[in-house]
């Protein structure tokens, strides 16, 4: 997971910032150097990592925190200031012009995930109201149009492609004229890469910026790449200039140090990020709330959008109005909630979101979840409206249906039993205080059949 050793020190450095009633300069260089290293070893560019260091010593050894009643916070308040200021400070948007179509131009090099890049954004922009044309501008690598297509047609996007045209600037220009004919008002140029940068590439992107004047001229990084994603992104913009920068695969890197680097060195701002495989897997950037998860403080506001905008309202009056009534939760009500949560991304990246779990070793298993699906699936519709009809038999039916076993049914079957247990009691609000501490720190997935017995008869 991104920045997943950087988080982990610059969280103990806070930690051990919070509980001082005084600081002193050989506690702060103390700590410093942990934050330097974990910088360093998270790829971050050296000139930066020095800046930043400077700048928190600077500040943290200041009149107005040596005399401050909590010196521990108002370092971690620089802390943060410091690393929003690193990302970017502010958020930076696509400019849309106001005499469509915005012409949108991704590059970058081969294999930095442009394809399913151009994809995702268009389908982001679509669900801000937009009408998105995506257009096939690699003529060079085999199945590049193809996988455009195939892209397009999963999100039901329309996809430009003249496969016997060679000349990219022709395409490029017969999309702009189609967009305008066909009332797109986006149209998203998805341009060949190289496995290097080269003369050739160069003089072809600069055709294109010459012929069709792209409003933003956005740059495709592999975050994986670490501190070359930087030095790509500096060629990039000195030879063609670039708007800003789209890192990919920002879920697979530990180190992260891309992110927190490019900013500072090329002076263009991040203004997406691909957080998974899904094409609903990308983010605006926000520095803020990406310095919130570094430090372990959580990323709610981002949470509440992804719910907003993935959670179906009529499922959710359905669910309520079924509570209200006092009638139990079945499996048809679980099957639903759980499809919501998961079109919202991996349950472990929804957890990290969360304030105080960005520290926490979270190995939540999504093939966990899969299993629950096909358990719940390969029951009748009577079963799920009525779990209590199953029987031993029944159970070897639907563990043979979904490739269970029928340990697994029992298992989760007590799990769901303590489901309903636990939302009876919050609703009369007889659940002990104690009891609600307990279960914030439960993983049912992770319990034994007997403990999550246990647990069952105790709410009883």
């Amino acid at each position: 997971m991104a920045f997943e050793g950087l988080s982990e020190k610059l969280q103990a450095f806070t930690r051990k910032l919070r509980g001082k009633a005084r600081i002193t300069e050989s506690d702060l260089n103390d700590m410093l150097r942990e934050v330097k290293l974990a910088l360093l070893e998270a790829d971050v560019n050296y000139k930066v990592v020095k800046d930043f260091i400077n700048n928190i010593h600077e500040k943290a050894l200041g009149s107005d925190v040596l005399k401050s009643l909590t010196p521990g916070q108002q370092v971690i308040k620089i802390v943060k200031d410091e690393l929003v200021d690193l990302l970017g400070g502010t958020d930076s948007k696509i400019a849309f012009t106001p005499n469509p179509p915005t012409i949108i131009m991704l590059i970058g090099l081969q294999g930095s995930g442009k394809t399913t890049t151009a994809g995702k954004l268009a389908n982001m922009l679509r669900k801000q109201g937009k009408n998105p044309l995506l257009v096939a501008c690699d003529v060079y690598r085999p199945a590049a149009i193809k996988q455009l297509q195939v892209v397009g047609n999963q999100l039901n996007i329309p996809v430009f492609a003249n496969e016997t045209e060679k000349d990219v600037v022709k395409i490029a220009k017969q999309a702009k004229e189609i967009a305008i004919s066909k009332l797109n008002d986006i149209v998203l140029l998805d341009t060949a890469g190289r496995l290097q940068i080269d003369e050739e590439l160069m003089n072809e992107l600069k055709n294109i910026k010459n012929s069709v004047k792209p409003h933003e001229i956005l740059l495709v990084v592999d975050s994986m790449t670490g501190q070359e994603a930087v030095n790509i992104a500096q060629k990039f913009n000195e030879d063609l200039g670039i708007d800003g920068v789209i890192l990919t695969k920002l879920d697979g890197d530990s180190r992260g140090g891309a992110a927190i680097s490019v900013k500072k060195v090329t002076g263009k701002p991040i203004k997406f990020v691909g957080t998974g495989e899904k094409l609903n897997e990308i983010e605006e950037f926000h520095p803020d709330r990406m310095a919130s998860r570094i430090l372990g403080m959580g990323d709610v506001l981002s949470l509440i959008e992804q719910a907003e905008e993935q959670f179906d309202e009529e499922e959710a009056l359905k669910l309520e109005k079924k509570l209200r009534k006092n009638k139990e939760l079945d499996l048809n009500d679980y099957l639903a909630q759980l499809r919501q949560v998961k079109k919202m991304g991996s349950f472990s990246s929804i957890l990290k979101k969360l304030p105080g779990m960005g520290n926490m070793n979270l190995n939540v298993d999504d093939k966990e979840f899969e299993k629950i699906e096909a358990i719940i699936c390969s029951m009748t519709s009577k079963e799920r409206e009525n779990p209590k009809l199953l029987n031993a038999s029944r159970r070897i039916r639907i563990a043979k249906g979904s490739g269970t076993e029928v340990q697994d049914i029992n298992k989760f079957m007590k799990s769901f039993e303590l489901t309903q247990s636990m939302m009876k009691k919050m609703k009369s609000g007889n659940l002990d205080p104690r009891m609600k501490k307990m279960m914030g720190k439960l993983n049912l997935d992770k319990m034994s059949e007997d403990e999550i017995n246990d647990l069952a008869n105790k709410l009883k």
